[in-house]
Parts: C-alpha cells; sequence; structure tokens
C-alpha cells in the first residue's frame, strides 16, 4: 500500500465525506465560476493539509469529529487553493501539478478574481456558522504567508540572508498553513484548549521540515516536476546556499554572490553553484535540520495515547521528509 493511502486509511471516511461538503463549498450561481472550480477540484493533489485537520481532531478527541472539523478543513483548502491559483498569476506559471493553470487556460484577470472568489468563500463558511476561532487560525495563517512571500522578496534584491531570517521566512511562507491547519484539527473539536496550540507548534515544525525538503531537490538529478537550479535562477536563498555562503572565502563568497545576482540564467554557472554547494556541504547541513524539525514533531506527539490517528501522524512526518517530489 501507498504511504499516502496507509496515512489516510483512518480517515477514509471523513475524506470522502470532506470531498463532497468541499464542492458544495464552491458552488455558485454563475456557470463560467464553476466550470473553472470543477477543473481545479478534479486537479487536486493529496490533500494533505484536510488529512492533517482531521488525524489531529480525531487524535486529541479519541476519535471524535464534528461539522466544524469538515469547515475547518474546507476553508483551508479553499484559502490553499485561493492562493496557489494567486501564485501562478504572480510567478506567470502555466503549469500546476502537471496540468495548465488557470491563468493560462482563462487569462490573469480572470484567475485573480477566481482566487478572490475562494478566499471570500472561506471566510463567509466561517462566519456564517460563528466559527470565529477557526477564522482567526486561517486569516493570521494568511497575514503571515504575504509577509512571509515580501520578505523574500525583499531579500532577494540584497541577498543578505541569515540562517535565521532563512528560518523566518519558511515559517510565515510555509510552515504557517501546515500550522494552521493542526491547530484547526484540534480547536475544531476541543476550542480553547491546550492543544491547539500544541497541534500548531507541531504543524509549524513538520512545516519547517517540508520547506527544507523542498529546498534540497533543488540539488537533486530526480525528475520532480520541477527543474534543478531553478531557486537560484529565481534568486531564491535557501538553507543549503546559505550555509555554504556563510562559511566560505571572501574570494568564494564575492563569487558566489555575483553568480546568483548576475549570472543567475547561465546555466552553466548555476551548475557550477550547484556543484560547489554540494561540495561543501550544504546539503548535509540542510538534511541535519530538517531532521531535528522532524524529531522535535515527533517528540510532541509522545503525550497523546496510542491510536492509529496518531500513527498515521507519524507516518506524515516521516513522508514529508522522505517524499520524492
Amino acid at each position: 500500500m501507498k504511504i499516502v493511502e496507509q496515512i489516510k486509511q483512518p480517515i477514509a471516511f471523513e475524506m470522502d465525506l470532506f470531498e463532497q461538503k468541499f464542492q458544495l463549498s464552491m458552488s455558485s450561481k454563475v456557470a463560467l465560476l464553476n466550470r473553472i472550480t470543477h477543473y481545479i477540484v478534479n486537479r487536486k493533489g493529496k490533500q494533505m493539509r484536510p488529512m492533517f485537520v482531521f488525524l489531529v481532531a480525531k487524535m486529541v478527541s479519541n476519535g471524535e469529529v464534528r461539522e466544524r472539523t469538515y469547515r475547518g478543513a474546507s476553508v483551508i483548502e479553499l484559502i490553499h487553493t485561493a492562493t496557489l491559483v494567486h501564485d501562478d498569476v504572480v510567478d506567470d506559471s502555466n503549469r500546476r501539478r502537471g496540468f495548465f493553470s488557470v491563468n493560462a487556460l482563462w487569462k490573469n484577470k480572470i484567475a485573480v478574481l477566481i482566487g478572490d472568489f475562494l478566499l471570500s468563500k472561506g471566510l463567509l463558511l466561517s462566519i456564517d456558522n460563528n466559527d470565529f476561532d477557526l477564522l482567526k487560525i486561517i486569516s493570521v495563517a494568511v497575514r503571515e504567508m504575504s509577509e512571509g512571500e515580501l520578505l523574500q522578496i525583499e531579500k532577494a534584491r540584497k541577498l543578505d540572508i541569515t540562517e535565521d531570517v532563512y528560518y523566518e521566512i519558511i515559517r510565515q511562507k510555509t510552515a504557517t498553513l501546515i500550522a494552521a491547519c493542526c491547530s484547526l484539527g484540534a480547536a475544531s473539536v476541543k476550542p480553547d484548549s491546550k492543544d491547539v496550540e500544541a497541534m500548531r507548534k507541531f504543524g509549524e515544525l513538520i512545516g519547517m521540515a517540508f520547506q527544507i525538503k523542498d529546498d534540497l531537490f533543488d540539488y537533486g538529478e530526480a525528475k520532480i516536476g520541477k527543474p534543478t537550479g531553478i531557486d537560484i535562477k529565481e534568486q531564491k536563498m535557501t538553507l543549503p546556499l546559505i550555509h555554504v555562503l556563510n562559511n566560505a572565502e571572501k574570494k568564494e563568497k564575492k563569487w558566489l554572490i555575483n553568480s546568483v545576482k548576475n549570472h543567475n540564467k547561465d546555466a552553466k554557472r548555476v551548475k557550477e553553484v550547484i556543484a560547489f554547494v554540494k561540495k561543501n556541504g550544504g546539503l548535509e547541513y540542510a538534511v541535519t535540520k530538517m531532521k531535528d524539525f522532524q524529531e522535535e514533531a515527533l517528540q510532541m506527539l509522545e503525550i497523546y495515547p496510542e491510536s492509529e490517528y496518531k500513527n498515521s501522524l507519524k507516518l506524515m512526518v516521516t513522508y514529508v521528509i522522505d517524499r520524492k517530489k
């Protein structure tokens, strides 16, 4: 059995029901909107975010889920989908998960409006049901994701990223959404409990490990739908490069910064940077840090009684850093 199927097993019923509820939450009276949202729903990924919501909810409450849990999962998925649609416009990307992106098929104006529509649907789903605590969790995540993206853009201009700034960027950009999924799961069944903050932290740690794994793909040989060296071409400073940069001799540092700043479109030069980072221990260092985050996340689960939901979450933590794409 594939690991994702294994993770999903204890919440298979909830995930099936969630699919139906999620499609309903996207519906509109405008035919064009329905056509596009139908296109988006049919090209969904592994749905890790709703899986986090249900697994955490069931782990902290001895297997209980509520209607609020389904709404929380739908809100996360609506808002996550909205950010992906907007990201593709910002990045001028024509593909998403191997399919054409919304902006490639319907142009930027419609894509931006679709993103706005999904965002408002998510907000209204919470407001209409008085889930204000869930709405707060989501809203903080959206604010942090925007701040993280802008911080990364600001730093890419100067290339002056320290390791601490890098962690702050990935915490906001990536980890905050997974943190929101986990705290939402806990808040949906045990509002105002200590579990809400504990699970937020747990999700944040997984998100940090997840992003470092993503950064490592930039240096790999595997075909993962993302060509190697793309982060360097986009002047994104990731952990392997930051570590090597901060420990390089003055001359090498100058060459690295010059390469990323002025020669990032030169394929040969990008390859040389990748080789330099590999040779100087950048990858090993990033893997060590990623495993530290993973270990800390697993430790946080120890206070909970043994259950199939806890086992699935452990599997999820392992999957995040063992995945091939």
